[in-house]
């Protein structure tokens, strides 16, 4: 279907983080007439807000893996683990658990990562188009160095460099004095540290600015944005000339809207609207903490993207200030400021940058995270002719958004997909 074919068609995209607005992006670049809805009274102010930042084309392999299950006992007796899982009687939970469990092993996690990253590709490129045309938003290509402490743990990193490699990565192995030559500030820890793994593709960006450009740009072209506005629910109606179920939205002061595409990208927050319309998608919150502090000392403070792989902290410089983020606290939908968490992060980036800035006094902020089981996206159609799903990216939304907006505009539109949609279907995810 060409632009003509589709110029008078409306779409409605529920949500104005990143997901939503590339989808709104690449909507509207499809001929679609497009109005946003959102809640807040600013685009991007929730998951999309003060996110790790990091562009991560190659990290993809899903948190579902091969020895995370071993790992929950600890992370359950440890209050400052990594991840901490609050038990659940919820059978929603239950259900989510234990096809998480069942995907926690080696084919599923190659599987996955292989379909992530044919995405993730897709995204960069779409990313270095887009960047042409907004800029300003502390876009950078520093790489990523994700550095090891232990050396079982460099091992099997080494190990999985082959299989990378055979899917499409530039990765390297470098030794301690190799890390220290990418990043000088980590000489402080040349002790500590056994080894790196080098992705010289990885970029940063900052995700909230990014959506400020984004809806600057789309309301130039004609986008509307409806602001302060909460849907309410989605009515089931009938399609006109057609026997089509479909769907109608429903806002909180009491106005209906209706599209010829409806497309949800409310990450965490969805299941209350689909629930009804008996639409149940696997997407639990996973709850991460940031911090953004300016730079005093750019020697103390990394210029390279560092992940840091035993504690589970990533540090990103976005312009002239630093972003630590890390944590994913299965604690349902609570976006409360955990103060322990975040004296956790502080204490971790003392020990690595402790000169970087002044982290007592950083940006705090935390976010949920939508994740499926398997730990990719969900990027479909629905039982209702005019509704979409655009939702369920987990830590890999940012990385995964102009992909996912892309191959959603394709899917609604009846294009030729660029990549292999099937994958990201509601019962893959």
């Amino acid at each position: 279907m060409n632009q003509a074919q589709t110029q008078s068609k409306q779409a409605l995209v529920l949500g104005a983080g990143i997901i939503g607005l590339c989808s709104a992006y690449y909507l509207q670049q499809a001929g679609y007439q497009v109005s946003v809805i959102e809640q807040e009274p600013e685009v991007g102010r929730q998951t999309s807000y003060a996110n790790g930042a990091q562009l991560s084309y190659s990290y993809v392999a899903p948190l579902a893996a091969p020895g995370v299950l071993s790992q929950v006992p600890k992370w359950l007796l440890d209050p400052d683990a990594p991840m901490r899982l609050k038990p659940s009687l919820n059978p929603a939970d239950i259900c989510w658990g234990i096809h998480f469990a069942r995907a926690c092993n080696a084919a599923q996690s190659r599987q996955t990562t292989q379909e992530l990253l044919s995405l993730s590709f897709f995204s960069r490129d779409l990313y270095h188009a887009l960047f042409e045309e907004i800029q300003d938003v502390d876009f950078d290509r520093p790489g990523k160095l994700v550095v090891h402490r232990e050396h079982a743990h460099f091992q099997a990193a080494v190990k999985q460099l082959e299989i990378q490699r055979a899917l499409g990565c530039e990765q390297y192995a470098l030794t301690t004095e190799e890390c220290i030559e990418k990043e000088p500030a980590l000489a402080p820890h040349r002790a500590d540290i056994v080894g790196g793994i080098w992705t010289p593709s990885e970029e940063v960006v900052d995700s909230y600015k990014l959506c400020l450009a984004l809806r600057k740009n789309l309301q130039q072209k004609g986008v509307t944005f409806l602001l302060n506005q909460r849907v309410q629910a989605l009515v089931p109606t009938q399609a006109h000339r057609t026997a089509e179920q479909t769907v109608e939205v429903l806002l909180d002061n009491g106005s209906r809207l209706n599209a010829d595409a409806i497309v949800v990208a409310l990450g965490s927050f969805a299941n209350e609207l689909l629930r009804p319309l008996r639409i149940n998608i696997p997407v639990a919150p996973l709850k991460g903490y940031s911090l953004t502090l300016q730079i005093t000392d750019k020697k103390q403070a990394p210029y390279v993207s560092i992940t840091d792989y035993e504690r589970k902290v990533v540090y990103a410089r976005i312009g002239e200030r630093l972003r630590i983020a890390g944590m994913a606290d299965r604690v349902g939908l609570d976006r409360s400021l955990d103060s322990r968490r975040l004296r956790t992060l502080i204490n971790e980036a003392k020990k690595l940058f402790p000169g970087a800035g002044d982290l007592e006094h950083a940006e705090q902020w935390a976010g949920l995270r939508p994740a499926t089981p398997k730990g990719k996206p969900i990027i479909d159609k629905t039982p209702y002719a005019n509704l979409w799903l655009n939702l369920g990216h987990g830590a890999l939304g940012l990385t995964l958004a102009t992909g996912s907006g892309k191959l959603l505009a394709e899917l609604v539109s009846a294009q030729a997909s660029t990549i292999a949609p099937a994958a990201f279907r509601l019962d893959q995810a």
